[in-house]
């Protein structure tokens, strides 16, 4: 397989006028907060992502990266960059590795939002979870590693790692429910029926709640970061919306490119044959796989059902948000337009659970 660099996978431009900031405000920034070796100080923005701009600074012989919460108004509690420093500056002596941070600044008088900087990791993330340029031992590689990882993230006491008030203990499923119908109805563009319907049918049908975990709240295959050499996951990235919760619930959402369709980077059109066949494991397998890497039993089926469902509504909620960004001109992609549409397919992808529910 082609391996691709950070800065490779998504490419870098000059800075978007509509994310330019005083990058002279910055390198003084860097002089007194993060390295005084700046020659050459040059920024320029990676491509792609719906949620925080995120920049490459190089300076003298180093690269780092710059992520900060976009200009203009926001939803609240969205963008939320320093609770992204804080958890990946927890977990750096963990086995769930993490770039290293080295500053966050709240200060919105240096570039006009919140920023941090981390250390850039040189490795390869990988889009499309059918790997297809692997070879089928490769591809069984790759999602052990990603089970490994996020039974470890999902073992860790947060405690321990200084997270005890990261998230509010109980109801999490309850406040998560509530938090995202709050943040869909805040960025509604038209009626979703099927979104209507999860909002109704989800508090009504909440699971018993799990032991607390450390949640990553996005853990998906382009959220990870390879080394070039081996099937060993080097970088854990994007953690805005981690939170202490229900490690279930977070593990279902990882799941679900098991259901989604080619054209939305998943597996769901692949028959059994053709997932064994290409050694990747079937949605079962890779559950079983966590599970006994956790010491826990097999989920009952109507409450991995709801857990399914209740992804799809949480997706289709950050589907929208993206979408009232990019039509008030404040989002971090180009194609925050067409990836905010998706809402009202991943509503009724969660919507047909329920019917599965009903009609088993």
């Amino acid at each position: 397989m082609t391996e691709t660099s950070y800065e490779q996978f998504s490419g870098t431009s000059p800075v978007q006028q509509r994310h330019s900031f005083d990058e002279q405000a910055l390198k003084a920034y860097f002089s007194q907060h993060v390295d005084n070796d700046l020659a050459g100080f040059r920024v320029s923005q990676f491509r792609g992502g719906q949620s925080n701009p995120t920049f490459l600074v190089e300076a003298g012989a180093q690269r780092y990266v710059v992520r900060r919460k976009p200009p203009g108004p926001l939803l609240p509690s969205a963008h939320a960059v320093d609770r992204e420093y804080r958890v990946m500056k927890a977990l750096r002596d963990t086995e769930v590795p993490v770039p290293r941070v080295y500053a966050l600044c709240e200060d919105d008088t240096i570039i006009g939002t919140s920023f941090y900087v981390m250390q850039y990791v040189d490795g390869r993330v990988l889009w499309d979870p059918r790997l297809p340029d692997m070879s089928a031992t490769e591809r069984g590689k790759i999602y052990d590693e990603m089970s490994r990882v996020i039974a470890a993230l999902h073992g860790i006491d947060p405690a321990a790692v200084g997270l005890a008030d990261y998230g509010r203990p109980g109801a999490y499923i309850a406040r998560q429910v509530a938090r995202w119908t709050r943040q869909y109805r805040d960025s509604e563009t038209e009626r979703i029926d099927a979104m209507d319907r999860l909002i109704a049918w989800l508090p009504a049908h909440l699971p018993p709640e799990g032991p607390p975990a450390l949640v990553h709240g996005d853990f998906r295959l382009d959220n990870v970061m390879f080394s070039h050499r081996e099937p060993r996951l080097v970088a854990v990235l994007d953690w805005e919306l981690s939170t202490v919760g229900d490690a279930l619930a977070d593990f279902a959402y990882h799941c679900i490119a098991w259901r989604l369709p080619a054209d939305l980077r998943g597996l769901g059109d692949l028959d059994a044959a053709q997932v064994a066949h290409d050694g990747l494991p079937s949605e079962a397998q890779y559950r079983t796989m966590y599970l006994t890497r956790r010491g826990l039993p097999e989920v009952d089926p109507s409450t991995w059902a709801f857990y399914v469902a209740f992804s799809f509504f949480r997706v289709a909620a950050i589907a929208q948000g993206v979408m009232a960004r990019a039509l008030n001109g404040n989002a971090s992609s180009a194609h925050a337009l067409e990836a905010g549409r998706q809402a009202r397919r991943f509503a009724e992808m969660g919507d047909r659970q329920i019917d599965a529910l009903h009609a088993s």
